[in-house]
């Protein structure tokens, strides 16, 4: 695993890392208690992918296009 703090981490660096704890929980070759650290690493990492997701869907911007259909501007996703 990764030294990185969760909190800190880009998007596919997290998704990279849940994918390394989903594997490892998967084989289920891992002893309990590491079992639970895994599994609560994977929950901040799960819920880092949702944040920085909900980030990026936050910036996404529409075209807007006149009645001819060219495009005159943008708008945010969030403004339609």
């Amino acid at each position: 695993m990764s030294d990185i703090p969760v909190s800190e981490m880009t998007f596919e660096q997290a998704m990279k890392e849940l994918e390394e704890v989903v594997t490892k929980l998967e084989r289920g070759d891992v002893a309990l208690e590491d079992s639970i650290r895994l599994y609560e690493r994977g929950a901040e990492l799960k819920k880092r992918c949702e944040d920085k997701l909900k980030a990026a869907e936050e910036k996404v911007a529409t075209i807007t296009l006149d009645p001819d259909g060219n495009p005159t501007g943008t708008v945010p996703a969030g403004d339609l």
